[in-house]
């Protein structure tokens, strides 16, 4: 088509009408009017995207051990017997290898929690329907996955479920600028609501403006009620860095979260909450600090005759 004026004018009015839509979309919550457009997109190339994991990936079917595990799981051996099953069946050269490591870490974390989890793999990025941080991933309805379920790895928070398909689902990671969760200091309990800055760390504004928060502090999920979107007790990340209180009623915080975005390859959905609050048990333990190196000093000791002589010492 040549550049016309009337071409123009199209893509303008083109643009205008995907702007209004998705603003629409926002506003809308649940009750979007595009919501089932975007189901109906879900339930269409759902499939596709789950065909064409399926060609490429030699050993997806092997992540269906994971999925049958929705009960709540009461004990981590039980979890390591399973992952012991999945190692047989994946193989063992280098990438698989990987993967093995992946789920090993998934499944301990919900063991730590006592959540009960579906497993899928990440087989598509972004979506069509809209700017997102999101990927698509090989459970739906089917598989008894609803909207606003909790999604985690073995790292930590990655998202909730936004879209549902029959075997597919749409994730909003937590890094999105749409994406907001309520979180809980380690430790201190203060509370707060981080929300994604894309590649950016998370931005925290803490209820409690003179709250003592310093580099290194870490965060889990809060919860919601009945437990949707959110369960409590999934890591969030790591402080690393602290605005000034200035004396404001609340306070800001950055955290880098403990999930990379970028390289998200296995995941879990909570399907079952657990009975209580896990609070800081499924963060990892903290590495102990270093010892100090010993240090050599010299001891200068003057005789009576003039001579010197030098003594060394350890001082741990």
């Amino acid at each position: 088509m040549r550049d016309t004026r009337e071409s123009r004018l199209l893509l303008v009015l083109l643009i205008a009408i995907a702007f209004a839509l998705i603003t629409v979309d926002i506003r809308g919550g649940e009750e979007s009017p595009v919501d089932g457009a975007r189901q109906a997109a879900a339930t269409v190339f759902g499939p596709v995207e789950n065909g064409v994991a399926a060609a490429v990936d030699p050993i997806g079917h092997a992540i269906g051990a994971v999925r049958d595990s929705g009960q709540r799981h009461d004990r981590i051996s039980q979890l390591e017997h399973e992952n012991a099953a999945l190692k047989q069946r994946l193989g063992s050269d280098d990438r698989n290898r990987s993967r093995v490591r992946e789920l090993d870490k998934m499944l301990k974390k919900a063991g730590a929690g006592q959540y009960g989890i579906k497993g899928a793999e990440v087989i598509a990025i972004g979506a069509a329907q809209g700017f997102s941080w999101t990927v698509t991933i090989d459970v739906g309805s089917s598989d008894g996955i609803q909207r606003d379920m909790t999604v985690l790895n073995g790292d930590g928070l990655v998202g909730r479920v936004t879209t549902v398909g029959p075997n597919t689902a749409t994730v909003l990671l937590a890094n999105d600028p749409d994406f907001t969760v309520g979180t809980r200091m380690e430790k201190t309990d203060e509370l707060g609501f981080a929300t994604g800055q894309g590649d950016r760390p998370l931005s925290v504004q803490l209820l409690n403006g003179k709250a003592k928060v310093k580099k290194g502090d870490r965060l889990v999920t809060f919860g919601s009620q009945a437990d949707k979107p959110f369960v409590p007790g999934v890591p969030v990340g790591e402080v690393v860095r602290v605005d000034p209180s200035g004396g404001d009623l609340t306070r800001t915080i950055y955290v880098r979260p403990f999930v990379g975005f970028t390289k998200l390859d296995i995941v879990g959905v909570v399907v079952l909450a657990p009975r209580s609050d896990p609070r800081d048990t499924v963060l990892p333990p903290k590495p102990a600090a270093p010892k100090p190196t010993p240090t050599v000093t010299v001891t200068v000791t003057p005789s009576a005759g003039g001579d010197v002589s030098a003594t060394d010492q350890n001082v741990e």
